[in-house]
């Protein structure tokens, strides 16, 4: 009696101390990560995977905040302002959304439901950014107020706002049995479901595809086609990411579940670098103001109307690079040719004045910055 009871005391002592009770062996390893939690704080080891990179990435944007504030109104370019306000949306949202479900988690709250919307909430935000980055990349030449912009946004806002109410219809009544944890039955994101996942995932590699294309094909003679790149590596990376996503949904609609690992991977990567992404192929350029000149280029518009609104998306004049760190952050000698199109706008100089630091100015006068203009002849 006494051997079998030192037996049942062994057994006991060497019994898993992770707290969760959702750990079973019959789920897949690709789907344990998903919600696997850390002993005694109980919050998810997924949750923190996603964190880590987008909370380094906000302390990056925070310490450069200034800088680029700076550089953004000196240009006064709403195109690039927009660029900047998406990233920084993206990245606060992604940070939100996992601080919230890792508090809901630490509480032991059920937050099925909770979890689920966060997540489509910042892919709405991510997808209003993907579609948008791809409209203005196209039509830089066509954008050239802040009218157009906003027309441009609610577009792409109205377009993602119809993907994700599909994808919560979907997850709300019916729900994917690959994200459901066998032990209790608690859902996990499911991306709207397999076939969701795979038809989306194709829909746009088809229409990435086709502006990496464009190029050479006859429509390069008729359309104002990105000249950049880096633009179409931008694209090429986005075919790739939905190129994994498809083949995860394949594999899984076949029940292999390995097709979840690839998932993981994918949508790791996606709601982690996805932003940085976007930030070092639109804008770190753009707000580097360790650089001389910054070429950018943009295509005039054939008729132009005069508005309050009417700001050109043209070149904008670049900080060149001067002796001292406030002067870099104030002056303003060179014209932006940009990543797509041809224009000239000039700044008013008394404006860039008054951008200028303190050790800079030196004997100015507001007579030395007046420009004459001439008098119209009145017959």
């Amino acid at each position: 009696m006494s051997l079998d009871h030192s037996e049942k005391t062994t057994f006991n002592f060497i019994t898993p101390t992770w707290n969760t009770d959702e750990l079973v062996i019959s789920d897949h390893a690709c789907k344990v990560i998903l919600y696997l939690k850390i002993p005694n704080v109980k919050i998810r080891v997924w949750d923190i995977i996603i964190l880590i990179p987008n909370f380094l990435f906000l302390l990056f944007l925070i310490i450069r905040f200034n800088k680029a504030r700076l550089k953004l109104r000196a240009s006064n370019s709403p195109i690039f302002l927009t660029f900047y306000c998406l990233v920084i949306l993206d990245v606060i949202i992604s940070t939100l959304r996992c601080v919230i479900s890792m508090v809901l988690s630490s509480l032991s709250l059920q937050n099925n439901y909770v979890d689920i919307i966060l997540w489509i909430i910042v892919r709405f935000f991510l997808l209003m950014t993907e579609i948008s980055v791809v409209i203005f990349g196209l039509a830089f030449g066509h954008l050239d107020s802040r009218t157009s912009i906003r027309h441009v946004l609610l577009i792409t806002s109205f377009i993602s706002l119809t993907y994700s109410i599909c994808q919560s219809l979907l997850e709300t009544l019916k729900h994917d049995e690959n994200f459901r944890v066998s032990s209790n039955g608690i859902l996990l994101f499911g991306y709207g479901g397999v076939e969701f996942w795979f038809i989306s995932s194709i829909i746009f590699i088809l229409l990435y595809a086709m502006i990496i294309v464009l190029p050479w094909t006859w429509l390069k003679e008729k359309l104002p086609l990105p000249e950049k790149k880096s633009f179409y590596v931008y694209i090429s990376i986005l075919v790739l990411l939905n190129i994994s996503c498809s083949i995860g949904g394949g594999l899984l609609l076949f029940a292999i579940k390995e097709g979840l690992c690839v998932i993981d991977i994918t949508t790791c990567l996606y709601f982690t670098f996805y932003t940085p992404l976007v930030y070092y192929t639109f804008l770190s350029d753009f707000l580097d103001i360790s650089q001389p000149s910054i070429s950018f280029s943009y295509r005039n518009q054939a008729d132009e109307t005069v508005e309050d609104d009417n700001v050109s998306l043209s070149n904008q004049q670049s900080l060149s690079s001067v002796k001292t760190s406030s002067d870099c952050m104030y002056q303003m000698n060179n014209v932006y040719e940009s990543t797509h199109f041809n224009t000239i706008n000039l700044v008013n100089p008394l404006y860039i004045a008054s951008l200028q630091s303190p050790e800079s100015i030196t004997g100015y006068s507001l007579e030395s910055q007046i420009i004459d203009f001439p008098s119209s002849n009145k017959s």
